[in-house]
Parts: C-alpha cells; structure tokens; sequence
C-alpha cells in the first residue's frame, strides 16, 4: 500500500516538472522577437523631405511626423542659443534638408527659427566659437552663445554696460558690447569680462 501511494506521487511530481504550454510560448514569443530585431536592422524607408520654411515650429514639426520623419530638433536662427520652449511662439528659416529630396526616415531634421515677430536673417548665424584657442569676437552676439563659446572652466564675469547697472539674468536677451581680452588673445584660462546691453538697446 505503501508503495503505491510512494509510485503516484514519484509520478505527480514527474507530471509537475514537465514544460507547459505557457514555457514553449515564451520561447516562440523570444525567437519572434529575435525576428523583430533582425527586421529593425533593415535600411529605413526613403521618403520626399517636405518645404517646412515659412511655417510655424510646431506646424512644421507636425508636417514632419506624419511625413515619416521623427528625428526632429530646432536652433535659434539669429545665433543667440535661445530655447524653443514654446514652438507655437517660433516660425521656421531654414532646414537642414533640402525640400523635396528624397531621404531615409530616420534622418535628423534641424529646423533654424526666430521668434513670430523678428524677421529671418539671409542665413542663420553661426554661433561664436573659441576652438582655435584664440578670443573670439563676441560683440553683438548674445552673452548665452559667448558664455557657451568658452571653456566651462573659465571665470566670467558679466556687467551692465549702461550705468543702471542692472543684473543679467537671462543671458540670451543680452548682447555683447564690450569684451576683455580682447579679440585673437590667446586664451589661457585668464578671467574674461563681458559688458552687455538687452538686444533692443544700443551699446553706450
């Protein structure tokens, strides 16, 4: 009697470690998803880029997603490194990518934009940089795009170049007068001074 009940439950557990359905799924489910991978590597479609020039950012950017194309960022056309915080508040320049030109899906596209109410320059302009070594020339651009020129270890300090002596707080809506050192300096990590004014005043 004894070994009757031992032999059904040696069976019960034999029955119990058999794979179930459920396991044998899960390797389907894993070998599919083998086959995903392998279909995701393939070259992505190529598809016409729109003219997005002349639209809003947000429009644009809109056009461009039902178009295909998902990789999208924007820059601020006048050089000043402004954030597009509210793209309703921007309108496009320039693009990138020519219009019209047929390109893969996963392509980048950079829209250059400004504010609704400023007018587009000919062509965007280049933010400053410092990667000669030398001092560029800053006069004119915005204090974001001279302090992002800089080393991120340099010491700047930044002044009022009115006499209300006022303080800089959002940098992208100042723009450069003066500048210390001066222009080709080689810099060195020498501390650098910048006199500014807000963009629609004139420097003194």
């Amino acid at each position: 009697m004894i070994s009757a009940i031992l032999l059904t439950v040696a069976a019960g557990g034999v029955v119990a470690c058999q794979p179930t359905g459920n396991a044998k799924t899960t390797g389907t489910a894993a070998s599919t998803g083998t086959g995903a991978a392998a279909k995701d590597d393939r070259p992505a479609a190529k598809k016409a880029v729109p003219n997005f020039v002349g639209m809003g950012l947000q429009s644009a950017q809109d056009a461009a997603q039902a178009a295909g194309f998902y990789d999208l960022k924007s820059h601020d056309s006048l050089g000043r490194d402004r954030m597009q915080a509210f793209d309703r508040n921007w309108k496009v320049c320039s693009q990138n990518v020519k219009a019209g030109s047929s390109q893969p899906t996963d392509t980048t596209l950079d829209f250059g934009a400004v504010k609704l109410e400023e007018t587009c320059p000919a062509k965007d302009e280049a933010a400053p940089s410092a990667a000669g070594g030398k001092m560029p020339d800053f006069a004119g651009k915005s204090v974001k795009a001279a302090r992002g020129a800089l080393d991120s270890g340099t010491s700047l300090t930044v002044k009022d170049a009115s006499d209300e002596d006022r303080w800089v707080l959002v940098e992208s809506n100042w723009k450069v007068c003066s500048q210390a050192p001066a222009v080709g300096v080689t810099l060195n990590g020498q501390p650098v001074t910048l006199k500014a004014v807000k963009f629609e005043e004139l420097c003194p």
